[in-house]
C-alpha cells in the first residue's frame, strides 16, 4: 500500500467504492487522514463499514464542513455529460476533487528514497488502443531484464495498492481518459502515448474533450521523456509540442507502417521488422513476424511503444528481443484460444470500438468475424475497407442487424448468440482460416464487460474444438 501524504489529521472524502475506491479509502487512513465515504449502492457501504469505515451521504446539509478534498472513482462523471451531484456540490464549495492517480503522485516518493542508489522511476501508459497490452509487456521486459517492477492502474492492482518502491523499481501505470483527466498530479518518468481512436465522447464531450484528457499526462506532466505514436494527426500535433525541433530526443516517435528517419530518436514497424533510428543512422533491428504473442500491425504499433518505453530505461535491444518473444500476450486481444484442423480460433473481445475491430481484421488473410453487441456511435461503416479478408460475418447481439446493413457485400448471418456464432463459425471455417471475435461493439447487452464476452467465446470454442 502507498500511503497518501499530504492531509495527516484532515477529513477526505471518498465516492465510490470499488476497487479503486476501497483502496483509496485504506491508503489515505493509513497516511493519517480521516476517509469520509460514500457509494449509491448499500452493498457496497456495507462492505466498507465491515472494513470499519464511516459512511457518510455526501448530500445531507454539512457533509463537506472541514472536508480538504473530495476522491472520486474514475467511472463517475465529473464534468461531461452532466457531473454527479456529489461532484457538483464539491465545486460549487470550493471543495477540491482529486482521484487516486492524483493521490498516487503525490504519495510515491517517502525519504527512504534518500538511500536508494537508483531512484525509482514511473512509466504511464495512455491512448485509445493497446494501452494493456503495452503497459502488459514493458512489464514483462523489465522483468526479463531483472529490473524490480510493479504494474497497476488500468489493467491489475489500484496504484495506492501496490507496494511502497524499492531501489530502482520501475512502476508502469496504464491509465484512461478517465484517469488521466481529473487527477491533479501526474508526474511520470517516461509517458507513452498509443494513438487516438473516437471513444467515450460523451464523457468528454467530443474528440477534443478525449484528445485533451490525454494530452494532460505529457502537457502538465512533464515526463522527461515521451513515446509518442504519430500515426494519427493528434499524435504527431502533440509530439510537434512537446519537442524543439525534429532532432530533439527527448520524445521518441513511433509508427507502425512509416518510416520516421529524420528524427533524433524513433521507432518504427514495416512489414514485420521493427526498426531503431537515432539521429539519421538505424541502430536497432527486430523481426516481428514469429513473435506469436504479437500478432498484427497493431501489436506491431504496441511493440514499437513497450521497445521505446524500456529503451528509454535502459534496457539493450537484443534483451528486449529476447523478452517479445517470450511475452505470452493478453486475454481477450488478438488471444488464440485453440486450433483445429488448421483453423485458428482467436478472441479480441477487447475490440470494442472500430477502430480496434480495424486492426484485428488486418492481422490475419482469411477470417470468419464474429461481431456484434451494443453498438456505439456511428456504427461500424468505417471498417468496410478492412472487410477485403472477411470470407463471412457472424453478427451477434443488439446491433447485428444494424451491422449487418452496413458491411455491404460482406457475407453474413444474423446468430443472435455467441453460442450459434460460434458453432456455425466452426462448422464452416476451412483450413487456413482464422475465426476471430472482434466484436466492433461494446459488450453490455449480453455481458457485464468484454472479459466476459471473451470468456464465454472461449468456451464455446473449448466446447466445440474439444
Amino acid at each position: 500500500m502507498i500511503p497518501v501524504q499530504g492531509y495527516q489529521g484532515q477529513k477526505v472524502a471518498v465516492l465510490g467504492l470499488g476497487r479503486s475506491g476501497l483502496a483509496t479509502a485504506r491508503a489515505l487512513k493509513a497516511g493519517g487522514a480521516e476517509p469520509l465515504l460514500w457509494d449509491d449502492s448499500p452493498e457496497a457501504r456495507a462492505k466498507a463499514e465491515a472494513e470499519g469505515f464511516a459512511c457518510t451521504d455526501l448530500m445531507r446539509h454539512g457533509a463537506f464542513d472541514g472536508v480538504a478534498c473530495l476522491v472520486t472513482s474514475p467511472g463517475i462523471p465529473h464534468l461531461y455529460p452532466a457531473p454527479n451531484k456529489v461532484i457538483a456540490r464539491a465545486l460549487e464549495l470550493g471543495v477540491p476533487v482529486d482521484n487516486d492517480i492524483g493521490l498516487f503522485f503525490r504519495s510515491f516518493a517517502t525519504k527512504d528514497w534518500d538511500g536508494f542508489d537508483a531512484m525509482p522511476k514511473v512509466v504511464c501508459i495512455t491512448g485509445s488502443n493497446g494501452k494493456s497490452t503495452t503497459t502488459a509487456l514493458i512489464h514483462h521486459i523489465l522483468k526479463v531484464a531483472g529490473r524490480p517492477t510493479q504494474m497497476a492502474g488500468n489493467i491489475g492492482r489500484g496504484v495506492l495498492d501496490i507496494d511502497p518502491a524499492s531501489d530502482g523499481e520501475v512502476v508502469v501505470l496504464e491509465l484512461s481518459s478517465y484517469q488521466t483527466d481529473l487527477a491533479r498530479a501526474l508526474t511520470p518518468d517516461v509517458a507513452v502515448f498509443t494513438n487516438l481512436s473516437p471513444d467515450h465522447l460523451d464523457r468528454h464531450n467530443g474528440m477534443g474533450g478525449y484528445f485533451a484528457a490525454k494530452r494532460r499526462l505529457f502537457a502538465e506532466g512533464g515526463p522527461d521523456r515521451c513515446i509518442v505514436g504519430v500515426d494519427e494527426l493528434e499524435g504527431r500535433f502533440m509530439a510537434g509540442q512537446l519537442a524543439q525541433g525534429p532532432q530533439d530526443d527527448r520524445v521518441i516517435r513511433i509508427s507502425s507502417g512509416s518510416k520516421l528517419e529524420g528524427f533524433g530518436w524513433s521507432v518504427f514497424a514495416r512489414k514485420g521488422f521493427l526498426a531503431e533510428w537515432r539521429k539519421g543512422k538505424q541502430v536497432a533491428s527486430i523481426d516481428l513476424r514469429e513473435v506469436t504473442g504479437l500478432p498484427g500491425a497493431h501489436n506491431h504499433q504496441n511493440a514499437c511503444a513497450a521497445y521505446a518505453a524500456t529503451r528509454a530505461l535502459g534496457i539493450a535491444p537484443k534483451l528486449i528481443e529476447g523478452a517479445f518473444h517470450s511475452f505470452a500476450g493478453l486475454p481477450h486481444r488478438s488471444q488464440l484460444v485453440g486450433e483445429r484442423n488448421g483453423v485458428r480460433f482467436v478472441n479480441d473481445s477487447k475490440a470494442t470500438n472500430v477502430d480496434a475491430a480495424a486492426k484485428a481484421l488486418q492481422a490475419f488473410p482469411k477470417i470468419r468475424w464474429i461481431a456484434g453487441g451494443m453498438g456505439k456511435d456511428g456504427g461500424i461503416a468505417a471498417l468496410e475497407p478492412h472487410l477485403g479478408s472477411v470470407v463471412k460475418a457472424y453478427l451477434i447481439g443488439f446491433s447485428a442487424r444494424d451491422f449487418a446493413l452496413q458491411i455491404g457485400e460482406t457475407p453474413h448471418e444474423i446468430c443472435e448468440t455467441m453460442e450459434r456464432a460460434v458453432a456455425r463459425a466452426a462448422a464452416e471455417a476451412q483450413p487456413g482460416e482464422v475465426v476471430l471475435l472482434a466484436p466492433a461493439a461494446a459488450s453490455f447487452d449480453q455481458y457485464p464487460n468484454f472479459e466476459k464476452r471473451g470468456e464465454d467465446f472461449t468456451a464455446r470454442v473449448k466446447a466445440e474444438i474439444g
